[in-house]
């Protein structure tokens, strides 16, 4: 990695450590207004730190300039230019990866598909930071079968990890319509976490803004930590309302989260799932 690069990601991490530091304070300063105000007993593990906490609380009466909670600029160009994906698969892929590859290519607008061939992971983000690329995504597979999905957002993260199932492809699904090349309306259904809102904003900055007028549309509904991933296109016939499935379908599992890109594995988790957890079937986390 260019030097350039490696100190543009330490001032990215050192931004971002200081916002996770100012949401903290600003959550043990809520914590502790919502007391004296309650007329309650300051929480104990706030007393020892209370007078200092009490001070800042004056200091932001007085002055409008108080901490916001605004996410790091991992996504600051969002909704600003339209995002740009390359698509690629793992290493000797079979006949149906490589299809499963071709109809996710035709779901992400202003995507470009690349055949992964010999490519060194490092190469291949590298090659899509030098072309602007702002999200590279992975299809991984396991016996002919698709089984993973990794969504690295450039230039320096955050990288989800995905575990698929059910997957069906268009050329399964009977009576499929063609393909829209509309941007795509989005629905996310029951993400109602911090967790679930990290997840959301990283799916959803995979598409362009739609307009008013598109007729396609891309469901991500959660049930117990699975995603159902669903695509439609819509008519209407006066005040009726008629679906027709295009495309594919399958199951999304999240199970990590890094602070780096694909080529990073040394990267901080940010979330990993542990379902060897003895109370892991009763949470849900998204």
């Amino acid at each position: 990695m260019l030097r350039r690069q490696v100190r543009e990601r330490r001032e990215f991490l050192y931004r971002k450590s200081v916002e996770d530091k100012d949401k903290a304070i600003h959550e043990k300063k809520q914590r502790l207004k919502a007391a004296l105000d309650a007329g309650k007993s300051i929480p104990s593990d706030l007393r020892g730190e209370a007078a200092e906490l009490q001070k800042k609380l004056d200091y932001d009466d007085q002055n409008t300039n108080s901490y916001k909670d605004v996410r790091d600029d991992e996504y600051r160009w969002a909704g600003s230019k339209d995002p740009k994906v390359m698509l690629t698969t793992s290493r000797d892929p079979s006949s149906r990866l490589k299809q499963f590859a071709k109809e996710l290519k035709l779901i992400f607008p202003n995507s470009q598909r690349l055949n992964r061939g010999g490519h060194v992971m490092s190469e291949m983000v590298d090659v899509c930071r030098a072309n602007d690329v702002t999200d590279l995504v992975i299809v991984h597979e396991h016996r002919g079968q698709p089984d993973g999905l990794i969504v690295s957002h450039l230039p320096y993260g955050p990288t989800a990890y995905f575990q698929l199932a059910n997957v069906v492809m268009r050329h399964d699904i009977p009576n499929a319509g063609t393909m829209s090349e509309a941007f795509p309306h989005l629905i996310f259904h029951g993400f109602s976490t911090a967790l679930g809102e990290r997840a959301t904003s990283i799916l959803k900055y995979l598409f362009p803004v739609p307009k008013d007028e598109s007729k396609r549309v891309i469901t991500f509904a959660n049930d117990a930590d699975f995603i159902s991933f669903r695509h439609h296109v819509y008519t209407k016939k006066g005040k009726e309302v008629e679906l027709a499935e295009i495309g594919p379908r399958f199951e999304m599992k999240l199970y990590q989260i890094s602070l780096g890109t694909a080529d990073q594995p040394d990267a901080d988790k940010e979330w990993v799932s542990k379902p060897y957890l003895h109370t892991a079937k009763k949470k849900k986390y998204l």
